[in-house]
């Protein structure tokens, strides 16, 4: 039986995965943009970094953010206003994904 290796995933897709992940937990947005600090280090100092990728990375992630923040704004107008956890969760998560398109802007910006 042939074995199978696992298939490396992207910096990128790791990244999103990560910030996804904090965001459903309910991360306060200063640590998602914190996070997105020590995510574009790790990058610059990937041996044979080169910024003009990192930057290509940073720019896929932005429009991924940027899509993500419109349906989580899209998510919250559904939510029950009676349902006060509900409005609560969905006003953090929106804010987490703010933080976290805004930090990446930034961090293009410092490229």
């Amino acid at each position: 039986m042939a074995a199978r290796r696992r298939a490396a995933i992207r910096p990128l897709d790791a990244a999103l995965v990560r910030l996804q992940t904090m965001a459903a937990r309910g991360v306060q947005p200063t640590r998602m943009a914190r996070e997105v600090e020590i995510i574009v280090g790790e990058w610059l100092g990937e041996v044979d970094a080169d910024p003009a990728d990192v930057r290509i990375r940073l720019d896929e992630l932005h429009e991924q953010l940027a899509s993500g923040v419109v349906d989580a704004e899209e998510q919250v107008s559904y939510v029950d206003p009676d349902e006060a956890a509900a409005v609560k969760q969905a006003g953090v998560t929106l804010s987490a994904l703010v933080a976290t398109r805004d930090a990446v802007a930034r961090a293009r910006g410092a490229l």
